[in-house]
């Protein structure tokens, strides 16, 4: 687990990025055991009917690089893809919107339904190191910033301690008819997010918004994984 990682930072580092791009973030994520969606990278659009047949429609198709950190302000996310038509229509608006991007791929993608999402994530701290965050994703994150953190490395208790210090701390509960979150699995998240601040210096920031719940599992949907500036 550590080499694929190790692997994987060098790679990015080693040719300049700043960032690891959604796909990359999530193999990161993954191997340390964070539920992330099934998803496919390609390159063009019969890679994307192939993947799409393999995970089933509905899907979601996201233009993919490491330069891309807000896909959704720029229409760079075509959500709710039911059949190959609609896959191909979807396809030639983003390519069209990604011939300025270097190195890009597509990033097909099962669609998670859930009425909730969540935010978790780790900041390197100048003082405290690396530190656990979560909290109500989506648009709340940054209207309501109802968000808990803990330096890390944390364990099971803080994990559900941070769980009970968000106002909106209700959404985990069973509520109109959806089932309480797994506050078992989502505590496994932030506690790998602060074994991996822990283990891994060279990441700066990792961000998971959001964090669908479907059903009662929380699954990673979006995540974005900042590197620390060298030198």
């Amino acid at each position: 687990m550590k080499s694929e990682v190790a692997q994987l930072l060098q790679g990015a580092r080693g040719k300049g990025h700043r960032t690891l791009s959604e796909y990359e973030s999530k193999r990161l994520l993954k191997s340390y055991g964070i539920p992330v969606t099934r998803e496919e990278l390609v390159q063009d659009l019969e890679g994307a009917r192939k993947a799409a047949q393999s995970i089933g429609y509905p899907v979601v198709l996201k233009a993919c690089s490491h330069q891309l950190t807000h896909k959704t302000e720029k229409g760079l996310i075509e959500v709710g893809i039911r059949d190959e038509r609609d896959l191909g229509e979807a396809f030639h608006r983003l390519s069209k919107a990604m011939e300025s991007i270097e190195g890009g791929g597509y990033l097909v993608q099962e669609m998670v339904k859930g009425a909730r999402e969540l935010v978790i994530g780790m900041i390197r701290d100048p003082q405290f190191g690396p530190c656990v965050m979560f909290g109500l994703g989506g648009i709340f994150t940054e209207i309501l910033r109802d968000v808990s953190f803990r330096v890390a490395p944390i364990e099971k208790r803080d994990a559900l301690e941070m769980m009970e210090e968000i106002k909106g701390k209700k959404i985990l509960d069973a509520i109109r008819g959806m089932e309480a979150v797994d506050r078992d699995l989502l505590a496994q998240s932030l506690i790998a997010l602060g074994d991996l601040g822990m283990e891994q210096e060279g990441i700066q920031e990792i961000d998971v918004n959001p964090m669908i719940v479907r059903g009662s599992q929380p699954v990673a949907v979006d995540a974005l994984v900042v590197l620390r500036a060298e030198g």
